[in-house]
C-alpha cells in the first residue's frame, strides 16, 4: 500500500519527544508526568483503558491542549512555542474529525491540500495516489454525507496524511473499518514508518499493536505503567503475548479473566 511522496520531508526530523507532560482537569490528573519518545522510522502504540490519558496526551502533542507542566517537541518543534509549526509537520487523526457533508472526498482533499500550500498537478497526483491507497476510488466523487462510517474513516485518514507530514498521531485509526480495510490501513502506516516517519498509534485492539508497532506504552490514570519493545513487554509480564500480559503490566486484574 505504498504512496508516492508528497510535499513533506521525513529527513532529519526528531520525531516526538515528551518530558514530564502534565495536564489536570480540576482534581483529575488526566496526564500526570508522561515521558515519551517516538523516533523517526518507528510506530509506537499507546494502550490503556478509557480515561487513561491517551487522548489527552495526543491532544497536547497535536497542540489542541496546552500542557500545564513539561515539554514536548514534534519534528523538532516545540508544541507550546510554535503550535502552527507543529501542525505543518503533523498528520493528526482523531475520532471527532469531521467531513464537509456537501463536498465529495476529492473536493475535501483538494481544499485541505490548498490549506497546506499544495496546488496544481502535485496536489492532483497526491490525491490520486491516496485515493488508490485508501480504497476511495469507488466513492471519491460522491458527497461525503452519503458515505458509510468506514468510507468516511478512510477519507479522514487520507485527509490527515495528505501533506505527507513527517509525524503521524493516530487516535484509533481503524475505528469503523472492516477487517480487510483495517489491515490495509495498518499496512499503510507501517509503510509510512518504514519511509522514516514517526507514528504514534492509540488503539484498544492489542493485535494491532503486535502487528505493526515497534514499541508500546501502557497508560493508566495518566501515568505510563510500562514501556518498551513488544518483546520486552512480553518478558516483563511473563506472558507469551501482549494481550495475555496486558493486565499484569497495567497493574490491575481483569474483570472476567484475562483475554485470550
Amino acid at each position: 500500500m505504498s504512496v508516492a511522496p508528497g510535499p513533506g520531508s521525513t529527513a532529519g526530523h526528531a520525531g516526538i519527544v515528551a518530558r514530564g507532560l502534565r495536564r489536570h482537569f480540576g482534581a483529575i490528573a488526566a496526564v500526570d508526568g508522561i515521558d515519551l519518545d517516538v523516533p523517526p522510522g518507528s510506530v509506537v502504540g499507546l494502550l490503556g483503558p478509557n480515561g487513561a490519558g491517551k487522548t489527552t496526551a495526543m491532544r497536547i502533542l497535536a497542540t489542541l491542549l496546552v500542557p500545564q507542566a513539561g515539554t514536548a517537541t514534534v519534528a523538532g518543534v516545540d508544541v507550546v512555542a510554535d503550535p502552527l509549526g507543529v501542525r505543518r509537520r503533523l498528520g493528526y487523526l482523531t475520532g471527532d474529525t469531521g467531513l464537509y457533508g456537501r463536498l465529495t472526498p476529492r473536493e475535501i482533499l483538494r481544499y485541505i491540500g490548498r490549506l497546506h500550500g499544495m496546488s496544481g498537478q502535485a496536489l492532483a497526483a497526491r490525491i490520486e495516489h491516496l485515493s488508490h491507497a485508501m480504497g476511495l476510488d469507488a466513492f471519491v466523487d460522491r458527497r461525503a454525507e452519503t458515505l458509510s462510517t468506514g468510507q468516511k474513516q478512510r477519507v479522514s485518514i487520507a485527509r490527515a496524511v495528505l501533506h505527507d507530514p513527517p509525524v503521524l498521531i493516530l487516535d484509533e485509526p481503524t475505528s469503523g473499518l472492516d477487517i480487510l480495510a483495517a489491515s490495509e490501513v495498518l499496512r499503510f502506516f507501517r509503510d509510512e514508518a518504514d519511509r522514516g516517519k514517526a507514528v504514534i498509534l492509540s488503539t484498544h485492539i492489542l493485535a494491532e499493536v503486535e502487528l505493526i508497532c515497534d514499541r508500546a506504552a501502557i497508560i493508566h490514570h495518566g501515568r505510563i505503567r510500562a514501556e518498551g519493545s513488544l518483546e520486552e513487554l512480553r518478558e516483563a509480564s511473563g506472558a507469551d503475548t501482549l494481550a495475555r500480559g496486558f493486565f499484569t503490566l497495567l497493574g490491575e486484574a481483569p474483570a472476567g479473566g484475562a483475554p485470550t
